[in-house]
């Protein structure tokens, strides 16, 4: 008799989600479009009305799956002894009706909870493959080198916990906006985790680091799990804003208050309500509009250009910024009563440089898009990157961090002849803007970085220059660079097969 390879799992936010919005494949999709399951029970603590609409997608996805679902209610989707006795009470009604089944369970759906008992009860009373998907490494295999007896899960130590959650209970799961955030570095883990804590918070939060560093994807993600979600996200771009337009830009105004005033407008803080309201660059605001926000922020109110009428208001501010806040404290650029007002919560986000770990990760990711977008172009060539290529890559520096690597991917790959991209497509597709004192001393370390490479590139340049300076004068070049006489010179330009 054929045993059938049967899926269970919980159904996550970011599964109905991802069928309400058509993003594309979440845990669930992923894993039934990766390996073939010919039933998939799913446990769902949501309404019907979100699972008839993820039902209809799922089905319409893949016709050739059955697909089941047992209602559950939950006081808590982090009750270890509720999501314990859910999930083996449907398992029982399952496995009743349906005793020769091959079973897998899916342990990237659902609250970290959720998978501490499905790796528990899969090792004890119902043995059962275990699976996990993400953006990055796609579906595989889970395997777990202790067991642990179901009769201790309403008790499960902290020990345990620990080694099963990735993060601290209480931690909302992930959604496709974090799922973007491609990373296993320690630094910009630390990072997403202060993000996702803060997302609990109904208090104002301020993201900090370079340009293209990616603050509005993590302010994205962050909207995408608090409880103002089903609420707007209103991006202001505060450096875009002419200063003469910023106050009627946030604020609105009314007819007639100024010259072009033809009828009212919202300003976009009411565009937000009920939602975020996402400041980036805000240190580009003038004194007198951060004096306005400030009592916004205060006092839930705001006052139109033009107007005298109170207008209430509810929102919450993510504000960004690439400027050191405190300094322009200093320098009296920036309020220092603003400042301690929309830094309540506080992320700061690494460059690029100091996560050279991800490099590769994001090199990948970036590329998979491009060649999936282009797939269908007239004479493209599926791109792939080179060892010469990933040390190439490695090896610079990013100054323009995320952004710049994601646009250099695309010009590389636009540009290369062939379907391996090499160190000299790299090179070639490089804009070469260096920030001020970015270059030299702050080149990545690891992954192909050769010290003696580097510093014989900097000597190739001060020689060049030198002899350059000198008119070809050895005499002269040598007492440009420090050296005691041209011999010296001479054995140095030997040495770099400059003679």
């Amino acid at each position: 008799m054929h045993m059938k390879n049967t899926l269970f799992a919980w159904i996550g936010n970011t599964d109905l989600r991802a069928a309400e919005e058509g993003t594309g494949y979440a845990p669930v999709a992923q894993a039934v479009g990766t390996r073939k399951y010919e039933r998939v029970v799913l446990l769902c603590n949501y309404g019907k009305k979100r699972w008839d609409v993820y039902e209809k997608w799922f089905e319409k996805e893949f016709p050739k799956t059955s697909i089941t679902v047992y209602f559950v209610d939950l006081s808590s989707p982090t009750n270890f002894a509720e999501i314990y006795e859910s999930a083996t009470e449907q398992l029982e009604n399952y496995l009743t009706q349906n005793p020769k089944e091959k079973l897998t369970f899916h342990i990237s759906p659902g609250t970290p909870a959720m998978s501490a008992v499905w790796i528990i009860i899969a090792n004890s009373r119902f043995p059962a493959g275990l699976i996990e998907s993400s953006v990055e490494a796609g579906v595989k295999d889970v395997d777990f080198p202790f067991e642990i007896s179901a009769d201790y899960i309403p008790r499960l130590n902290s020990y345990i916990e620990r080694k099963i959650i990735d993060f601290s209970e209480g931690l909302p799961p992930d959604t496709p906006e974090f799922e973007m955030i491609i990373h296993k570095s320690k630094i910009m883990a630390n990072a997403v985790t202060l993000a996702k804590r803060s997302a609990m918070f109904n208090v104002p939060l301020l993201i900090t680091g370079e340009s293209g560093t990616g603050k509005e994807l993590f302010a994205r993600a962050v909207w995408s799990v608090s409880e103002r979600f089903h609420g707007p996200f209103v991006p202001v771009n505060c450096g875009a804003i002419p200063e003469t337009l910023a106050e009627s830009e946030l604020f609105g105004h009314v007819k007639g208050s100024f010259t072009g005033a033809d009828k009212d407008r919202r300003g976009r803080i009411e565009s937000a309500e009920g939602g975020i309201l996402f400041l980036d660059e805000i240190g580009e605001l003038s004194k007198d509009v951060q004096v306005k926000l400030l009592r916004a922020i205060q006092e839930k109110v705001i006052y139109r250009v033009g107007s005298s009428k109170a207008v209430k208001v509810d929102f919450r501010l993510i504000s960004a910024t690439n400027r050191d806040l405190l300094e322009d404290i200093k320098n009296e650029k920036f309020r220092t009563d603003l400042f301690h007002r929309i830094a309540v919560a506080f992320v700061k986000l690494p460059a690029l440089r100091d996560r050279s770990e991800d490099i590769n990760l994001l090199t990948d990711f970036f590329l998979n898009d491009i060649n999936s977008e282009f797939k269908n172009q007239k004479g493209w060539i599926s791109k792939s990157i080179s060892q010469s290529g990933r040390k190439a890559i490695q090896t610079y520096s990013w100054p323009g961090n995320v952004r710049e690597l994601q646009n250099t991917i695309m010009r590389m790959a636009i540009w290369s002849s062939d379907g391996s991209i090499k160190a000299k497509d790299v090179e070639n597709s490089l804009l070469g803007i260096e920030e001020p004192g970015s270059p030299i001393l702050e080149k990545t370390m690891g992954n192909g970085f050769d010290l003696e490479e580097l510093l014989g590139d900097v000597a190739k340049v001060y020689l060049e220059r030198a002899m350059d300076q000198a008119g070809d004068n050895k005499s002269a070049a040598a007492d440009l660079l420090g050296f005691k006489n041209y011999q010296t010179l001479s054995n140095w330009l030997k040495r770099y097969r400059m003679d």
